[in-house]
């Protein structure tokens, strides 16, 4: 045998790599490409208070393609319209605009929570300024590469299918009727939790907030009940692997008829233009045309690929069912709200607090230079003398320390107070 062919054999059996060091190397020479976003929409009105936002051309510095995001969006309103078509107007760019626009990637990602919760806020006080009474939940997915950011406010819901067939919540639903904590923040603010009465005494129906009747506690809008009921987002931020998954975003004439599994698996291995039109038939075969039924469906797939590759679910298996997360707020809710820890998502954030100075932080900056301060919320440039409000008072005050925040202008710090149930201080 002649040392060629020696060395040849011996090459030959060199051990075999494993796949999970290869898929190491590809990660860390940065050569896993971004995903490809496929998605349907369908839906069947009653009221036809439903409206739904889909901007695929969205980039975080414009026309520079490389930085392209998606936004996908579900508004349910009541009440009437108007509220909901305001917030698919406004939200996106009042959400962007609070994000400073020379930042990395990143740093971007980062930022979008609270800009989330930033956006919510100041399109619910530009709506409420309008003077009309209706109001809207909003359920709002932007898509960056693998990484998914989910914000909502009220019952429409947005859920995650992974390969693995895990499948998870990415919201939680603001109906007092289900949600406890919901129902204690809303009477510790001022606000009364009861049934509706009927003639007798009987109580009826679902458990409501009144002044105003309403069964949810988190809403944009809403001018004619109190303002504890909150445009405060709860938010979700998620990256999957490179595996992919399904999104199914719909509103509640959805989820009123099928759990967030029965959702997956009517549509599972189909593409997703078909899978959101099953979805809207398995929920009326089930309950009905009760309510609007509306249903985007959203594929984050490796490749240009028809449709999302299925994966046999395997037996149980002690390492691949590591689950992590959070606990869900509404913690009776049935659906499965976990997230597998082992290559199919990792969580990168989760906050669904309803005050406004936890979810904005103290790290608003100053501008040194000019003097100049901007408003949390609103981002109007404030000078001192405006009556700029910080975190514990008037800005200027003993009990607060200079430059310390979130800053809020005197209309957004009325908002604040109002929200968490604080009455205005009577000075002599």
């Amino acid at each position: 045998m002649s040392k060629g062919e020696l060395s040849s054999r011996t090459r030959m059996k060199a051990p075999p790599v494993a796949l999970a060091t290869l898929i190491g190397r590809e990660l860390r020479n940065d050569k896993v490409e971004k995903p490809f976003v496929k998605y349907g929409q369908a839906g069947l009105a009653k009221k036809g208070e439903d409206y739904y936002l889909i901007k695929t051309d969205c980039q975080r510095i414009p026309g520079d393609q490389s930085t392209a995001f998606s936004v996908f969006a579900i508004f349910d309103g009541h009440n009437g319209i108007s509220a909901a078509i305001f917030a698919k107007e406004n939200l996106l760019n009042n959400v962007l605009s609070a994000i400073p626009q020379d930042i990395s990637r990143d740093s971007w990602l980062q930022a979008l929570p609270r800009a989330l919760v930033v956006g919510f806020v100041k399109t619910d006080i530009e709506f409420q300024q309008k003077g009309e009474t209706s109001g809207t939940t909003a359920t709002f997915v932007l898509i960056d590469g693998w990484t998914v950011t989910v914000a909502s406010v009220g019952d429409s819901r947005c859920i995650l299918d992974t390969q693995g067939g895990v499948v998870s919540l990415l919201t939680v639903d603001h109906r007092l009727e289900e949600n406890e904590e919901e129902r204690q923040r809303v009477t510790a603010s001022g606000g009364e939790v009861g049934r509706l009465n009927v003639f007798g005494g009987n109580e009826v129906g679902p458990l409501r907030c009144w002044p105003g009747g309403l069964c949810l506690s988190r809403s944009i809008g809403d001018t004619d009940v109190g303002e504890f009921i909150v445009p405060i987002p709860h938010v979700k931020q998620v990256k999957l692997s490179n595996a992919g998954g399904r999104l199914i975003i719909a509103s509640d004439g959805i989820w009123d008829a099928l759990s967030s599994d029965m959702a997956a698996n009517s549509c599972r291995g189909l593409p997703a233009e078909l899978a959101a039109k099953l979805v809207v038939k398995e929920a009326l075969r089930s309950r009905g045309l009760k309510d609007d039924t509306t249903c985007l469906v959203v594929d984050i797939i490796p490749s240009d690929l028809p449709v999302l590759p299925p994966i046999p679910r395997k037996k149980h298996n002690m390492l691949t069912s590591i689950l992590f997360g959070k606990k869900s707020e509404n913690s009776t809710n049935k659906s499965t709200n976990k997230l597998s820890a082992v290559g199919v998502v990792e969580e990168l954030f989760e906050e669904g607090s309803a005050m406004l100075a936890e979810r904005l932080g103290k790290d608003f900056p100053l501008n040194k230079n000019s003097g100049i301060f901007r408003c949390a919320v609103c981002q109007v440039d404030q000078t001192p003398g405006d009556s700029l409000s910080g975190n514990s008072g008037h800005f200027f005050t003993p009990a607060s320390k200079p430059w310390e925040g979130p800053f809020l202008c005197t209309n957004c710090r009325k908002k604040k107070d109002a929200m968490e149930g604080k009455r205005p201080t009577v000075t002599a």
